[in-house]
């Protein structure tokens, strides 16, 4: 058999294998960017509001632009745009390092966050292309690669930069420069037999109705301000909710989150597989509807049962993402990119938006109330009732 022939058959573990190791080096630069940003208050006597202005400012590149990149790669295939999108964040962190006011570290935010609006939509399509047929279990893998590197960037970020200052962010740019390595060769992988292998083990699809694929976008839209907001409210606030309500100290209220986010990776990578077997809206299903239990209980539980229900939750809300992503690229063919744009900038933009608001809600009304309001959000799985099926055409 040709090496051609082997290049092109089945779910090529070692493409998707380097585009999540590729995603891991990119989400671990995204989340030291926060994690620096006590060292940056303090290196430029910046107030809150700055600090406010630099999260827009990434935010916004990392977010919006992303389903206009997919977009426009959708009608015009670029496959050196990942390693050239890995270089304008390798720019950024070089900026970032040597900036020497406000204005030079908002430009570095920036061209950070335009590298991330340019990674996602195109990983994930490469995905798609060396799933060999099983999207769920490609774009779960490729998405715990990006859930591994932000619990690790914080903790980066603690070891090497914080105790060393601004310059020690320049460490930063071996990683960037390693995914640009991995990124180079998977580009070439696309050119040469990328195509092909999407062609050999694509699926064919009853065609939805305008309306139909509307409603569809609609309830997926529902169901991530459901999910994001309520991973949002544990990420953000979790710890703050253990030291205030059980006085637990800060050490041990970071293990629980650390534990807390090892549930979401584990629910994530297993959720794909799911899928593949058993359809991706009996996922969602499972998802949404399983959690709601948890989620009830857990602004009345005592501190045990508070950290059981919050790795059960992680574990069962995280397993719907690949399957809404997949999902989503069913009912919009040949609109991959675009598609993985809208998703993953969505998935930024809501957990942004929700971590501002439920930090106002803090604010009001205390930490508590923040989990006897988000409890209910998993009951907004019930949207799915409205999701059509996708049903694949016979032969």
């Amino acid at each position: 058999m040709s090496s051609n022939a082997i290049e092109t058959q089945g779910f090529l573990t070692k493409i998707v294998a380097a585009v999540a190791i590729s995603h891991g080096c990119n989400d671990m630069i995204q989340a030291t960017l926060p994690a620096i940003y006590p060292l940056l208050k303090a290196e430029f006597a910046l107030s809150y509001t700055q600090i406010g202005l630099i999260a827009l400012v990434y935010q916004i590149t990392a977010s919006l632009l992303q389903p206009w990149v997919g977009l426009y790669t959708d009608k015009h295939p670029m496959p050196f745009l990942l390693p050239a999108g890995m270089g304008v964040t390798l720019t950024g962190i070089g900026l970032m390092s040597v900036a020497g006011n406000f204005m030079i570290i908002l430009l570095a935010s920036a061209l950070i966050g335009v590298g991330s609006s340019t990674f996602h939509p195109e990983a994930s399509r490469v995905a798609r292309m060396a799933s060999g047929g099983r999207f769920g279990t490609a774009q779960s893998a490729f998405q715990v690669g990006g859930n591994t590197g932000t619990a690790f960037g914080p903790i980066l970020a603690a070891l090497l930069i914080l105790p060393h200052g601004q310059l020690s962010v320049a460490w930063l740019m071996v990683i960037a420069l390693l995914a640009i390595i991995v990124l180079s060769r998977v580009s070439a992988w696309t050119i040469t037999h990328g195509h092909t292998q999407m062609k050999r083990h694509s699926t064919t699809l009853q065609p939805l109705a305008r309306k139909q694929v509307i409603l569809a976008l609609g309830v997926i839209g529902v169901l991530l301000l459901a999910k994001f907001t309520y991973i949002a409210s544990i990420s953000n606030y979790y710890t703050f909710y253990l030291i205030q309500h059980f006085s637990l100290p800060l050490e041990q209220a970071q293990y629980c989150l650390f534990a807390f986010l090892a549930a979401v990776a584990i629910g994530t990578f297993v959720g794909g597989p799911v899928g593949d077997r058993i359809g991706r809206k009996a996922v969602i299903w499972i998802s949404f509807l399983g959690v709601i239990p948890f989620s009830l209980l857990l602004p009345h539980s005592n501190l045990f049962w508070t950290i059981i229900l919050t790795v059960a939750i992680g574990l069962i809300l995280s397993s719907a993402f690949a399957a809404l992503v997949v999902y989503a690229q069913e009912i919009v063919p040949g609109r991959t990119g675009m598609v993985s744009g809208i998703m993953f900038g969505t998935m930024f933009g809501i957990g942004g938006i929700a971590a501002a608001a439920l930090g106002k809600l803090a604010d009001l009304y205390g930490i508590a109330a923040v989990y006897s309001a988000c409890a209910f959000l998993p009951l907004l799985g019930l949207a799915t009732l409205f999701m059509p099926q996708t049903h694949r055409k016979a032969g």
